[in-house]
C-alpha cells in the first residue's frame, strides 16, 4: 500500500466495501451472453419498471437539468408531508435511503461511541458505523431476524444508535409493531432507534402498523423510507427520513445541499400520487412470492418466510449454485457475507422471470441442504 494510503484511518483500511448485485451488462461481457436474455433477480428492484406518472414527470424535468436542483426539495418535502401527515421540518431527503442511514450515523456517532445492529441485517449499517470509527455491536439473530431483547441488552453507555430493518434485508423477516413499541419504551431516550422501512409498502394490510404516528411519542425514533423498491425508482436514488424536528435539523446540517437531483425529485413527487401503480406492484409481488415458494416446495428446498420483495432459499453450496446460475443467464444474490453461506437471496420478478429462475435452479441439481 502506498504511503498516502497509510495515512487513512485504520478503520477505513480494515473493512471491506459493500458488494452490490452483479449488473446484467457485466455478466453479458464476462460470459459472452446476450444481455436481452439475462434475468436479474439480485437487487430487489421492482419488475414492473417505473411508474408511468413518474416517467412522465421525469421527462418533463429533463428540460431544466442545466439548473441545480432545489436544495431544500420543497415540492418533494411538501408531498411527503401531505402524504404521511408530518411537518416539513421532520423530513430529511437522501440520495436513496442509504444516504439518510449514513447521515444518521454521521450525526450521532464518533470514534469511541457504538451502534447496535443484528446479525443478518443490512450491510450498510456496519459500513456506516465503521466508516466513522465507531464500534459496531452485532447481536445474535433469532430465526434469521432481529432479537429485540438481545439488542436492548447490547446497548452500552456509549451507544448512540440502534438499527432495525423491518422487513429485514436480506432475510425478509418481520417484527410486529407491538414488539417494536415495547422495545422503544425500554430504550434510553438518548439513544436513536433507526427503523429502516425500505420494504414496508409490500406488507399485507394485516401486518401493517403506523410507525409515523409513533414519532410524537418517541422523539428518539428515526424512520427511513425509499422510492427504490415499490415505487420503482431504484436508478434515481431518492429516499427520506422522518424524525423529530430537532433530530431532522441536525441531520440536515450535514446533508449535501444537492444530494437529490431534480429529475429524481420530480419522479418521487409523481410516484406518491400513483396509488394504482403501487397496488399493482404489491399484487405482483404477492403472486410472485407464491410462485417462488411453491417452486421451492416442489424441489424440496427450505426458505425463510419473507415479508419483502425477495426471499432467501437454502441451496447448500450457495457460491457454486450461484455460479451455475450465472452461466445460465440468471443473476441472484449470494448472502455468505451476511453470515448465510448456504443461502441465495432471490428478488421477486415477473412470472416468466420467476419461472426461468426456478427451471435454472432445478437444472443445477440442487437438493435440500
Amino acid at each position: 500500500m502506498i504511503d498516502l494510503c497509510q495515512q487513512a484511518p485504520s478503520w477505513i483500511r480494515n473493512f471491506a466495501p459493500y458488494v452490490p448485485g452483479k449488473p446484467a451488462a457485466e455478466l453479458a461481457r464476462e460470459l459472452g451472453l446476450n444481455p436481452d436474455g439475462i434475468v436479474k433477480l439480485a437487487s430487489n428492484e421492482n419488475p414492473l419498471g417505473v411508474s408511468p406518472m413518474a416517467l412522465e414527470a421525469m421527462r418533463s424535468a429533463l428540460t431544466d437539468i442545466a439548473r441545480y436542483p432545489d436544495a431544500g426539495g420543497f415540492d418533494l418535502k411538501r408531498s411527503i408531508a401531505a402524504r404521511f401527515g408530518v411537518d416539513v421540518a421532520q423530513i430529511v431527503l437522501g440520495n436513496g435511503s442509504n444516504d439518510v442511514l449514513e447521515l444518521a450515523a454521521r450525526t450521532f456517532l464518533t470514534p469511541g461511541t457504538s451502534a447496535v445492529y443484528s446479525k443478518h441485517a443490512f450491510a450498510v449499517y456496519p459500513l456506516s458505523v465503521l466508516a466513522i470509527g465507531a464500534t459496531g455491536l452485532e447481536t445474535p439473530a433469532r430465526d434469521h431476524g432481529h432479537d429485540l431483547d438481545a439488542m436492548l441488552a447490547a446497548i452500552r453507555a456509549d451507544t448512540r444508535i440502534v438499527f432495525i430493518a423491518n422487513p429485514n434485508n436480506p432475510t425478509g423477516t418481520f417484527v410486529r409493531g407491538a414488539s417494536i413499541t415495547a422495545f422503544l419504551d425500554r430504550v434510553p431516550t438518548n439513544v436513536a432507534v433507526l427503523l429502516d422501512e425500505a420494504y414496508t409498502e409490500y406488507l399485507d394490510d394485516a401486518d401493517r402498523y403506523d410507525s409515523i404516528r409513533w414519532l410524537a411519542r418517541y422523539p428518539n425514533l428515526i424512520i427511513t423510507r425509499t422510492f427504490s423498491k415499490a415505487y420503482g425508482l431504484a436508478g434515481m436514488r431518492v429516499g427520506f427520513a422522518l424524525a423529530h424536528p430537532d433530530v431532522a435539523d441536525l441531520m440536515n446540517r450535514i446533508r449535501q445541499p444537492f444530494n437529490v437531483n431534480s429529475v429524481a425529485q420530480a419522479g418521487a413527487v409523481a410516484s406518491l400520487h400513483d396509488d394504482a401503480y403501487v397496488a399493482r406492484s404489491r399484487a405482483l409481488n404477492r403472486d410472485g412470492m407464491r410462485q417462488l415458494t411453491e417452486g421451492f416446495a416442489r424441489q424440496g428446498l427450505n426458505w425463510i418466510p419473507s415479508y419483502g420483495n425477495f426471499v432467501c432459499v437454502r441451496v447448500g453450496a450457495a457460491d457454486t449454485v450461484f455460479q451455475q446460475l450465472l452461466r445460465k443467464g440468471v443473476i441472484v444474490r449470494p448472502v455468505g457475507g451476511y453470515g448465510l453461506p448456504q443461502w441465495l437471496r432471490v428478488s421477486v420478478g415477473l412470472p416468466a422471470e420467476n419461472e426461468r429462475f426456478l427451471s435454472a435452479l432445478a437444472e443445477t441439481g440442487v437438493r435440500a441442504a
